[in-house]
């Protein structure tokens, strides 16, 4: 493979329209919020089109989702990282805690996002290289199942037998036969035997400034050849050989260097972080008087340089944090992003107020979407042979009941939705395996009846539903 010393990755040229379009697949409504994450994976592509030093100066503006789960905030940012092709991280705000105590520091996120990074630039260039690699894993099998006659191994002319074995045509030939066997599958559960390198890799964790850390360490490389390659025999069957060599061949052809270039670039200048809520390392009011609020502001501030723009330290080398785009979530029914430090509020210059769902977006969430609900249900029930369908009437039912619950209960949004069709098809799902009815009509009468006593019951509702 060529040494790249710089990417050669373009991010997709996708107009806003176009990438509003795509979240409309999956995401019903929320036409504000859509509008701002498409400018701002646009913009993204139009830094990478200025050229000179002011393409360094410019950088992305951050943004703060506000509103109540279940609305779309997760979905979108994970949606535009894949139309983007960009490594993507989700992460809760609440879990980090303030340099000093027991936890995660913040800068784990950056590092988090490199690890997704390179696992998903080597997973592209396993893809590549997969056709070839299964060649020579093929040739290493054939290998083990027919090795190559001495008159071969000492390079004695073609035909001499003088070691009582296979002749060269002789071997050629029946190589050809076993490779046609291989390839119609007839010799998968025969057994054979490999030799296995023993992975000297392992994790441990470590105490380091920037906190508590994971870090891999490869004992092979660090003492190198003093203690050597260590290898073991394997007796497995043709199936598991197979894999086995073909993980061996795509690690010797995987260019190592070139995928953690790749990885720190793309995360420097397409990386997105989805920072879920936010909310809760805000003080209401301000309030920092001790108590469980003591570290709130403190892991503000530690947030502060990251999305700032730092250079983070991570097991595959420095990472820049200026252009990372930072989007962050929150209900905020407690706190207020004005209740944010100054600082924290500056950096997240785009906020959006996501709508709550109403009836109308229920019946179009259950039906619309790629995955939508039904969908997932319908096809779920396929496999045990039931022809599942659902009637206009009864499908504006459940929006309605889901609607409902969420008005006297905890507003969950569209999780309700998956609360409320899991109680109404119980019993079908329980009994689909003896069912001998194969074809299921779900009314508005049936959705009334399964539902009727959960949700005028208050307090069975707030337990079920």
């Amino acid at each position: 493979m060529n040494k790249l010393s710089k990417s050669s990755f373009k991010i997709p040229e996708l107009t806003p329209a176009q990438i509003v379009g795509e979240l409309d697949r999956y995401i019903i409504g929320q036409s504000k919020a859509k509008r701002a994450v498409a400018i701002a994976l646009r913009n993204r592509w139009r830094r990478q089109q200025v050229t000179g030093s002011l393409k360094d100066e410019i950088y992305p503006n951050n943004i703060i989702l506000i509103g109540p789960t279940g609305v779309g905030k997760t979905e979108m940012a994970r949606r535009l990282a894949n139309l983007a092709h960009a490594p993507f991280i989700k992460v809760e705000a609440s879990k980090y805690t303030e340099v000093g105590y027991v936890g995660r520091d913040v800068e784990s996120m950056i590092r988090d996002l490199m690890d997704t990074a390179v696992a998903k630039i080597r997973a592209e260039q396993m893809r590549a290289i997969q056709s070839q690699a299964e060649q020579r894993a093929q040739e290493r099998l054939l290998d083990i199942l027919l090795p190559l006659p001495k008159s071969a191994r000492k390079k004695k002319p073609e035909g001499d037998d003088g070691d009582r074995g296979l002749t060269i045509e002789q071997h050629r030939t029946t190589r050809e036969k076993i490779r046609a066997e291989l390839g119609n599958g007839q010799l998968e559960d025969r057994t054979v035997e490999v030799e296995v390198e023993e992975e000297p890799y392992s994790t441990m964790q470590i105490f380091s400034p920037q906190g508590i850390e994971e870090m891999g360490f490869n004992l092979q490389e660090m003492l190198g050849p003093m203690i050597g390659k260590r290898k073991r025999r394997r007796q497995c069957t043709i199936g598991e050989a197979r894999d086995i060599l073909l993980s061996e061949e795509t690690d010797k052809m995987l260019d190592m260097d070139r995928i953690v270039r790749e990885a720190i670039f793309r995360t420097e200048s397409m990386g997105i972080v989805f920072l879920d809520e936010i909310d809760k390392i805000a003080a209401p009011g301000g309030q920092t008087e001790g108590g469980p609020d003591v570290s709130r502001e403190g892991v503000q501030r530690d947030i502060l340089p990251v999305v700032e723009g730092t250079t983070v330290t991570t097991k595959y080398g420095q990472v820049k944090t200026d252009h990372i785009l930072f989007i962050a979530a929150g209900a905020f029914t407690v706190a207020k992003p004005s209740d944010l430090i100054p600082e924290l509020q500056g950096r997240f210059p785009i906020r959006v107020e996501l709508e709550h769902l109403t009836t109308d977006d229920f019946v179009r969430i259950l039906t619309e979407p790629e995955n939508a609900l039904l969908k997932q249900y319908t096809a779920l029930l396929t496999t045990e042979g039931i022809e599942l369908s659902f009637t206009e009437d009864a499908i504006r039912e459940i929006a309605d009941i889901a609607s409902r619950v969420n008005e006297r209960m905890e507003n969950i949004g569209a999780r309700r939705l998956h609360t409320v069709m899991t109680t109404l098809l119980e019993d079908i799902l329980f009994d689909a395996p003896v069912m001998s009815k194969k074809k299921l009509a779900i009314t508005k009468p049936f959705v009334r009846k399964t539902l009727k006593d959960i949700v005028e019951d208050e307090d069975l509702s707030r337990f079920i539903l």
